[in-house]
């Protein structure tokens, strides 16, 4: 009990140590003074040192006391820096403050029922956007996209995408800029996220691209290829969402699913490396808000067994469940009608 609320305290002050730029300020830089640091970062001497403190004998930062110096050791780096891609966990631990901020209206969820909405996280989806963006930007295109056999090749030639659940639509605006040919549509029921990511549309100067605010079970048009990347599981209306996608999916077109590495069965998510994790985002997200409104509430419920069932009653006949290396949190379900 000692180390989880030794871990959890460490976890905020992670969470902090990225949001101001400490890690990367100290990633492949010499030994430095906590008024070097500040000075460096633009930060108060104070804060830095007391976090340093933490950092030390958390075992993340080493100090000499002899210099009064910090560092960063370089194998600690990857795990707490932009330059580890998707293995960098600091931005993670922002989410800890996040869903300590709606403590008291979970709990008062487990008391009466019902559950915690959107509305009260504000910081989620610029959070969401930047944990997925690492994953964008370096894996959709060559990792990612080569899971389903031939469509490299497909979107270089040009058909039509859709991206359910778009949030700030960084997910379209990637791939539109490396397959020129296709066009690309976001659908979500954020009004800023989409205004945000039509605005890194227009910066990037790009065509190809249109987002869109609306309901993911009313989706309009047919699409080649439709996406969903950590969505699904959190909609209030998740098996409605997959059949209005197999109803706009092309009879020869793709779904692409990507969500949670993990099991419908309690017993068989005992050891996974970030079980724990996993059921709290959601009590505190992702069951919650879609029992907020009245939705399904599957939160952990959603696993590939789930995840299997509810596309086949969809009427998906193919379904395939990818792995992408490095990756443990997520799979990718590649998905034909058939």
């Amino acid at each position: 009990m000692v180390d989880i609320l030794n871990g959890s305290a460490l976890a905020l002050m992670v969470s902090v140590g990225h949001q101001v730029g400490l890690f990367e300020a100290m990633a492949g830089s010499p030994p430095a003074t906590s008024a070097g640091l500040a000075e460096a970062s633009g930060l108060d001497e104070r804060y830095v040192r007391e976090w340093l403190g933490g950092m030390v004998v958390g075992g993340i930062v080493e100090y000499d006391p002899d210099a009064g110096t910090y560092t960063l050791p370089p194998e600690h780096a990857p795990s707490l820096t932009a330059a580890g891609g998707p293995d960098n966990l600091a931005g993670m631990m922002q989410y800890v403050g996040l869903m300590g901020g709606v403590e008291q209206q979970v709990a008062e969820s487990f008391r009466k029922g019902g559950g915690v909405p959107y509305s009260a996280y504000p910081r989620f989806q610029a959070l969401q956007a930047e944990e997925s963006a690492r994953v964008y930007d370096l894996a959709l295109v060559d990792t990612i996209v080569p899971l389903v056999p031939g469509l490299a090749e497909r979107l270089r030639s040009g058909i039509d995408a859709l991206d359910v659940g778009t949030g700030r639509g960084h997910a379209p605006v990637v791939l539109a800029a490396a397959f020129p040919e296709s066009r690309f549509h976001g659908l979500d029921r954020s009004e800023e996220g989409i205004a945000f990511g039509r605005g890194e549309a227009e910066r990037r100067g790009l065509q190809n691209v249109a987002l869109a605010v609306g309901d993911s079970t009313g989706i309009g048009g047919q699409y080649d290829l439709i996406t969903a990347f950590d969505v699904i599981h959190d909609l209030a209306e998740p098996g409605p969402t997959l059949a209005a996608i197999a109803a706009a999916l092309r009879d020869d077109g793709t779904f692409l699913m990507g969500d949670i590495a993990a099991s419908s069965r309690l017993e068989e998510n005992i050891g996974h490396p970030f079980g724990p994790a996993l059921y709290c985002f959601s009590v505190f997200y992702c069951m919650t808000t879609s029992l907020s409104t009245g939705g399904a509430g599957l939160g952990t419920v959603w696993g590939e067994q789930t995840a299997r069932r509810m596309l086949a009653e969809a009427g998906f006949r193919e379904v395939e469940v990818r792995s992408v290396e490095g990756d443990p949190v997520n799979v990718y379900y590649v998905a034909r009608k058939g």
